[in-house]
């Protein structure tokens, strides 16, 4: 399953996440176990990508943050897919 965020609100819960970790960049998450590529977790940043269910779900851990009160809608894996495939 994915993340998906409304327009804004994925680079807001990145932000979230680094200063309560007290990470100065993206990087620096590296430190933490994060097996994420640092160009992945740009793309992420940028929001050209949606999260994955594990990795937010191990972000919100990592940084406090209670999950249920964030607005996200939960998509399956391959919903670009049957969109493309309707077409």
């Amino acid at each position: 399953m994915r993340i998906k965020f409304a327009r804004g609100k994925q680079r807001e819960f990145l932000k979230k996440v680094l200063i309560s970790t007290y990470c100065p960049s993206l990087r620096a998450l590296k430190q933490y176990g994060i097996s994420v590529n640092y160009s992945t977790l740009k793309s992420y940043f940028n929001e050209n990508r949606t999260l994955p269910e594990s990795l937010f779900l191990d972000l919100c851990k990592l940084g406090g943050i209670y999950c249920q009160k964030l607005k996200f809608v939960l998509i399956e894996d391959n919903w670009g897919q049957k969109i493309g495939g309707k077409k």
